[in-house]
């Protein structure tokens, strides 16, 4: 259910006009604690891809072994780990036949068996392929984005790489981008800091426009008290006292998330509305529009962020939604989907990875027993999986 901002009355307008901009920076109106409700729908965007990043990862490496498919031995050597279980690759790629086959090759009067892709795990691969090259101009300007939400557009290489999945990258970024495109990007290490950082060369100012100040001007709205886009999950019972500070809360200053936010008090709603906005941007970068909620801990100094800047999920249930669908939290951005279990605007490659998950349960005996299984309630065989 859409549930639209209303006008605040004419009289606390003429109060926040009267008022300079320091003025605003009030501390919270109200103590406002928003309880959370379950969304179906967006549940089923996060359980759908349950295991596609371990099969994706194991489908890269058998593409680009030269030998055409990978001898069972060599994956043998790092079980996956599937909630508090471990599986073998060569067992776990098995459970699904219409991406992989095992065949056997006579080597040194011996059987050694191999996993290959299907033919048609092959083609949807190389169409992969061709759409990563085809995007790579927007996946690198995406990237530069990111690298200027944070202070001295830069951040730890291992960040970059936790979101990399969710933002679209090749597994090899660091060769076919980073390395192509040395004017953007460099390798840094701080003297204080034992990491390597990602830091872009240069800042661009017609990339410095959020996704939310895009959308407002396309349609005619220049002002600085931008609102977010708000919907609840059906149902959803918002109290009167809420409703009022979420209708006072949206008419503060927006603050870009590229500005320089030095100058804001982070106990004050104005701040809270800028994190939001960081988180809002943020997930407009990926190609699903959510994130698993770990993937966004180390964020909190490189993208100039208050101490427990995650409470704003919770506080904005109707811009964020908290899925705690396979055993991790994941923040999705509820305007993305517009209610249902589709992305409004879907990126070629959101398209190649859903023809992955409908492959991975073609021909699982599992799947057909039943079209959803729970992470908590599966049961695999003690012939695939060991515990730790």
């Amino acid at each position: 259910m859409l549930w639209s901002i209303v006008r605040t009355r004419p009289l606390l307008r003429r109060r926040l006009y009267r008022l300079p901009f320091a003025a605003d920076q009030r501390a919270t109106l109200v103590n406002v604690k928003l309880k959370w409700v379950k969304d179906r729908a967006l549940d089923s965007v996060v359980a759908r891809e349950r295991h596609l990043r371990q099969v994706h990862r194991l489908l890269e490496l058998i593409s680009t072994d030269p030998r055409g498919g990978v001898p069972i031995q060599e994956l043998l050597i790092r079980p996956l780990h599937l909630g508090n279980l471990r599986v073998l690759p060569s067992d776990f790629l098995l459970r699904f036949p219409a991406l992989f086959r095992r065949s056997s090759a006579i080597s040194s009067g011996r059987s050694s068996p191999r996993i290959f892709l299907t033919d048609d795990a092959f083609q949807l691969r190389e169409l992969e392929l061709s759409v990563l090259r085809d995007s790579e101009p927007e996946l690198v300007d995406r990237l530069r984005r990111l690298l200027m939400l944070a202070a001295n557009f830069s951040l730890p290489l291992q960040t970059v790489d936790q979101l990399s999945w969710d933002m679209g990258l090749p597994s090899d970024y660091h060769k076919k981008i980073l390395q192509c495109y040395p004017h953007f990007f460099g390798l840094v290490r701080p003297d204080d800091d034992e990491r390597v950082w990602l830091k872009l060369s240069a800042w661009d100012p017609l990339l410095a426009v959020s996704e939310l100040q895009r959308s407002s001007s396309a349609g005619g709205f220049n002002g600085n008290s931008l609102s977010f886009p708000v919907r609840f999950t059906r149902g959803f019972g918002l109290r009167r006292k809420c409703m009022l500070w979420l209708q006072e809360w949206q008419t503060l200053p927006y603050t870009s998330p590229y500005a320089d936010p030095s100058d804001l008090d982070p106990r004050t709603d104005v701040s809270e509305k800028r994190i939001v906005g960081v988180f809002h941007e943020l997930l407009h970068l990926t190609l699903g529009k959510k994130t698993e909620r770990s993937n966004l801990s180390n964020l909190r100094k490189p993208l100039r962020l208050p101490y427990k800047f995650t409470k704003v999920f919770e506080r904005h249930p109707g811009i964020f939604y908290l899925s705690q669908k396979l055993g991790v939290q994941t923040v999705v951005l509820r305007e993305a989907y517009g209610g249902g279990r589709e992305l409004l605007r879907k990126h070629p490659l959101v398209s190649i990875r859903e023809r992955y998950a409908a492959m991975m349960n073609t021909g699982r005996p599992e799947i057909c027993r039943r079209h959803l299984i729970s992470e908590e309630s599966e049961v695999v065989s003690s012939e695939v999986c060991y515990k730790n």
